[in-house]
């Protein structure tokens, strides 16, 4: 693998290529993918279409359009723009190579050349890598929740709803600037239970060793810190018991729902190494602005 190349895709010879990376890296049958030369229009006119190329090859991708921030009132749309991230993929044996971070970093550049200060985009929520990856290395926040987003897809979201978090990715926000430069250490599940956060929903272990969720979880009281445990490998729960990875999807979506509906935001996300490999966020009640608006 040589030194991988990130730059916009404006051919349609790379752009083309871009369909095989959907397919690989989320298994979908080539009609659920963006065609190619939707990309190519969109791109020509203003979207951000991002390549990680390995010589002439695109290995991955980070695609964006523009769309607008909801407001209560009639504020202009040019005063509510964001860039939407519809899909950024990556072909297997590149995955974990820190290329995807290099495709957000660059749409961010993209971002901030435009005068826009938001990124949104969704993700499964029960994906732990990804919530790593999206809250904590380059600190989005998410504060909506959506029910089965995308309807029935197949690969590797085939069978669940497609229940998805909505990251917000403020990125001229200090929090987001001391994460891209590396300034922000991952938090202990340790310190953050001996600082008062309370778990809401500690798991037990099958005798499989699979995650199980409690049967009630109660989410009363105002502890301004909690945390909500999800599979540290949903992929892997899927494929040894579905029925146990449904369960989990319903009981997060009544957590996060109703903690959001609380007020409550995604703020952190903790990986815990001692024994069981566990995964939990970090839900907390902002008493100021996470965005800071562009100098």
């Amino acid at each position: 693998m040589s030194e991988l190349q990130i730059r916009p895709l404006t051919t349609m010879a790379d752009i083309e290529q871009v369909r095989h990376v959907q397919m690989a890296t989320w298994g979908m049958a080539a009609e659920e993918t963006i065609p190619p030369h939707t990309l190519h229009a969109l791109q020509h006119h203003g979207a951000s279409l991002l390549g990680a190329l390995d010589g002439d090859r695109v290995v991955g991708f980070a695609f964006a359009v523009l769309g607008t921030m909801d407001a209560p009132d009639e504020t202009a749309a040019a005063e509510r723009l964001k860039l939407y991230s519809v899909a950024t993929g990556l072909l297997p044996g590149y995955q974990q190579t820190g290329a995807g971070y290099r495709l957000k970093l660059a749409q961010r550049e993209f971002a901030n050349r435009i005068g826009v200060r938001l990124i949104s985009w969704t993700y499964d929520p029960l994906m732990s890598l990804n919530g790593r990856f999206n809250i904590h290395k380059l600190g989005g926040v998410v504060s909506t929740y959506h029910r089965n987003f995308h309807g029935t897809m197949s690969g590797v979201n085939a069978g669940l709803p497609t229940d998805r978090f909505e990251v917000d990715w403020w990125v001229a926000s200090e929090r987001v600037a001391e994460r891209v430069m590396g300034e922000k250490r991952p938090l202990s599940l340790a310190t953050l239970l001996n600082s008062g956060a309370t778990l809401l929903n500690p798991t037990q272990f099958s005798d499989h060793g699979h995650p199980v969720p409690p049967a009630t979880v109660n989410t009363e009281g105002n502890n301004s810190a909690l945390l909500v445990e999800i599979p540290a490998n949903f992929t892997a729960l899927k494929t040894a018991d579905f029925a146990l990875a449904q369960q989990w999807r319903l009981h997060t979506r009544t957590l996060f729902e109703t903690l959001f509906h609380r007020g409550y935001t995604v703020t952190g996300f903790v990986q815990s190494t001692d024994g069981q490999p566990r995964s939990f966020y970090l839900l907390t009640q902002q008493t100021q602005p996470i965005e800071l608006p562009m100098k």
